[in-house]
């Protein structure tokens, strides 16, 4: 039997690993001391032409299968680990068959949720595992892959600014569908359920749990915090035209979720208008890039997905979804951006910096319409901003140490006299 090893992106130095020697049996001088997850199968790190791999070691047509189930995933561009290759065709010193061997990538300050249970952590740490294990279940769900096995140990997390990302490490179980059906849908969330309580249950038995963390009403948690996910990403809302203001509130709430919008699709029918969001996975500072690319705005992250947002619904708003996006980014920066700047006074122009002003004027823009309970023209809501908000702003010229005051103007102070609703 001869060794063989499948992979997109071969490495030759794998044939210098120890393949005739059982997974468990292999030596240290190969191994890399990295916290292990619990799982049904041998799995081994292993130091490599610079990186770090894990290696797992299963039955061949397991190995193939999940190999090809990952890189499926990987071209949706969904969180998991990266696949690297199959080994088969492994025999020992006395020439005996030992079972082939799948190897990925491993992620990179990703930790088993076993090893973040060791250390010294928040008080709510299982709620917060809960939470990304619900955002990684909704967004595999999605894209119409149902996992078969939900659990904490079938998943590596990573810190996030006070939070954490989950990412799926087991696909063993996994199958891609056109779209999940309810009953598919709900049955992973039945199986995520009782594995995350019994994994929990384990935690305290250890002593690694808090004490006042019930198992079961935390793993049942996860049901409650998919199902609001799944409304708000899936859910279709109707309004009347004319109610901007409620499309600002879907991508707030969304944000709020921990999701950016990434597709605003709108239609228009005898009733109103219909609107459906869904989420799309973006890299840090990818609002900033996008921002800077269509307008020249160098704005914050943060800043820049603000105006983003009132972008892309501008975009929706003139019926402008089909043009090209440079061309109607240009004429929101000429016909709402420039001019909503433009409006403060100079005597206040040292209290913000451009970008935050805007901001403050979109959500002050939110706050009037939810109350009217309809969308108010943004020149309404910029004389009501500047005089009954900005004025009470402390100058920030004196945290810049400029003179924003001397800046030069972008044009005149008057507001277009077009409604930019």
């Amino acid at each position: 039997m001869a060794l063989e090893i499948t992979s997109a992106r071969p490495d030759p130095a794998l044939f210098d690993l120890p393949w005739s020697i059982p997974l468990e049996d292999w030596p240290d001088d190969h191994l890399a001391a990295l916290p292990r997850g619990i799982s049904r199968h041998i799995v081994r790190f292993v130091k490599l032409s610079g990186g770090v791999l894990a290696v797992k070691e299963i039955k061949a047509d397991i190995a193939a299968r999940e190999y090809a189930m990952l890189r499926a995933l990987g071209r949706l561009d969904l969180p998991c680990v990266t696949p690297l290759a199959v080994v088969t065709g492994r025999v020992d010193a006395n020439g005996q068959p030992l079972d082939a061997c799948l190897i990925t990538r491993h992620l990179q300050f990703s930790l088993p949720y076993r090893a973040l249970y060791s250390q010294s952590l928040r008080p709510d740490t299982a709620a917060r595992l809960i939470d990304a294990l619900a955002v990684l279940l909704v967004t595999l769900h999605l894209d119409g892959f149902w996992w078969g096995d939900v659990s904490l140990s079938n998943t590596l997390f990573r810190r996030d600014a006070g939070a954490f990302a989950a990412y799926l490490v087991d696909a063993e179980t996994g199958e891609m569908h056109p779209r999940l059906s309810d009953g598919q849908r709900e049955h992973d969330l039945d199986i995520a359920r009782v594995n995350i309580a019994g994994e929990l249950m384990d935690l305290q038995a250890g002593g690694y749990l808090e004490e006042h963390t019930d198992p079961v009403d935390t793993a049942t948690e996860i049901v409650r915090r998919y199902h609001s996910l799944w409304s708000e990403l899936t859910g279709v809302e109707r309004f009347e035209t004319g109610d901007r203001w409620r499309v600002d509130e879907r991508i707030r709430r969304l944000n709020a979720l921990g999701f950016d919008v990434g597709e605003l699709a709108m239609s228009t029918d005898i009733g109103g208008t219909t609107i459906q969001i869904q989420p799309k996975v973006v890299d840090s500072g990818h609002h900033s890039r996008r921002l800077l690319r269509l307008t020249g705005l160098d704005v914050e992250e943060n800043q820049a997905r603000r105006l983003l947002n009132d972008l892309d619904s501008f975009r929706a708003a003139t019926d402008r979804l089909a043009e090209d996006e440079a061309v109607v980014a240009h004429d929101w920066l000429v016909n709402v951006y420039e001019p909503t700047v433009r409006a403060v006074p100079r005597e206040l122009r040292g209290k913000l910096e451009a970008a935050e002003v805007f901001h403050e004027v979109l959500e002050h823009r939110w706050y009037l319409s939810e109350r009217a309970g309809r969308d108010l023209p943004l020149a309404d809501t910029i004389a009501d901003y500047v005089r009954t908000v900005l004025p009470a702003k402390p100058d920030e010229q004196a945290v810049l140490g400029i003179d924003t005051r001397a800046m030069p103007v972008l044009g005149a102070v008057e507001l277009p006299t077009v409604d930019t609703n």
